[in-house]
């Protein structure tokens, strides 16, 4: 899934960044309010976390944008504690409100209920206990191991949607991977193996994506 993360201080989205794209999530990242926007209509985005005192455009113009166009979940931050501010930023569409300073892992949680995403990840009979760290088909332990397990969590977490293998190294082997893009190509067979051959979809020149069911 992908997520808009708007917010004018560098160090914020850093850790923003780094607490979604360990959940899984793939992290759209903006300073600004038109930045913001300018991602939100580039490509698909399933929840927009904006801070409300941005450059240019702020997070409740924004929102408003965001919510004239579709069904995009929008959840404001902000460092104002008035009862009017919060009226203002529900009136504006958004879906959740959240105060600053504030827990990542209550933002988390907080986007998480608003994706109606509990603690799994399902594609057909595949599931992913995010708490259990396993990878179910059929009801079946299928015992992946801890790669295999982040590159399931991380495709689930997309399902239906092309990623590379570029971005797949960077979410389950980290930014500081400097190995060849063939080691996900033999994690990705090894995981076939396990989970059905062709629930992984290869894209020639683009990536893989996570199919709902094995055809």
């Amino acid at each position: 899934m992908n997520v808009l993360l708007a917010d004018d201080e560098p160090l914020m989205l850093t850790i923003l960044r780094a607490y979604f794209e360990k959940a899984g999530f793939r992290a759209l990242l903006a300073e600004d309010g038109e930045a913001a926007l300018d991602r939100y209509y580039a490509e698909p985005v399933d929840l927009a976390v904006l801070d409300w005192m941005m450059p240019k455009r702020s997070g409740v113009e924004v929102c408003r944008e965001i919510k004239r166009g579709g069904g995009t979940k929008v959840l404001l931050l902000t460092a104002k504690g008035d009862a009017d501010d919060e009226i203002a930023a529900l009136q504006a569409g958004a879906d959740d409100y959240l105060r600053k300073p504030f827990d990542p892992r209550v933002l988390l949680l907080r986007a998480r209920k608003l994706l109606r995403l509990g603690d799994r990840l399902a594609a057909g009979d595949l599931a992913v206990d995010l708490e259990a760290q396993r990878v179910y088909v059929g009801g079946k332990d299928v015992l992946a191991t801890h790669k295999e397990f982040e590159l399931t969590k991380y495709l689930a977490a997309n399902k239906g949607r092309i990623v590379t293998r570029q971005m797949l190294l960077d979410h389950v082997w980290g930014y500081d991977y400097f190995g060849d893009e063939r080691t996900v190509d033999t994690h990705i067979r090894r995981l076939r193996e396990k989970i059905g051959e062709r629930r992984i979809k290869t894209h020639r020149g683009m990536g893989y994506s996570l199919e709902e069911r094995d055809e």
